[in-house]
């Protein structure tokens, strides 16, 4: 029997718990629960150099940007996010969001969130320029909205 969870990962109010992770799958995916509840800080927008990115909604509506569109994904919604294109999302909503979360190749894995949590984690407001060498080191590159 596996268990529920490889591993969790907690960056402020956000939970990211692994399924797999690319030990599992030879470096071609990644894959978590994504928990988000309302009104949490989330991250940026920002686009991944060479990851393609999956989300399934199971509890919750998320707000999801995706180029210049925002999408309300509630349960049984779902979305692809190509690599290079600009996303970001929250949770606008007085439901917390769980969603299934895939990520190929598996280059932005648990090692990624690790890093990041340290820093979010930390205490007081967050080291943003470590924050972005982090992104930068694992191919998300932030973007600035207008």
């Amino acid at each position: 029997m596996f268990p529920k969870f490889k591993e969790t990962v907690r960056m402020g109010a956000l939970e990211l718990n692994f399924l797999l992770d690319g030990q599992d799958t030879a470096g071609t995916l990644v894959q978590f629960e994504l928990i988000v509840p309302p009104n949490a800080k989330v991250p940026a927008p920002h686009f991944h150099v060479e990851v393609d990115e999956t989300l399934y909604i199971l509890e919750g509506t998320l707000t999801q940007l995706i180029d210049t569109d925002t999408h309300e994904l509630k349960p049984g919604d779902h979305c692809f996010i190509k690599r290079g294109t600009i996303h970001g999302f929250n949770n606008l909503h007085s439901e917390t969001v769980r969603a299934l979360c895939s990520l190929s190749p598996a280059n932005i894995g648990p090692a990624y969130f690790r890093e990041i949590a340290a820093v979010i984690n930390a205490g007081g407001p967050p080291d943003m320029q470590k924050v972005l060498t982090i992104m930068k080191n694992h191919g998300l590159e932030p973007v600035k909205q207008a």
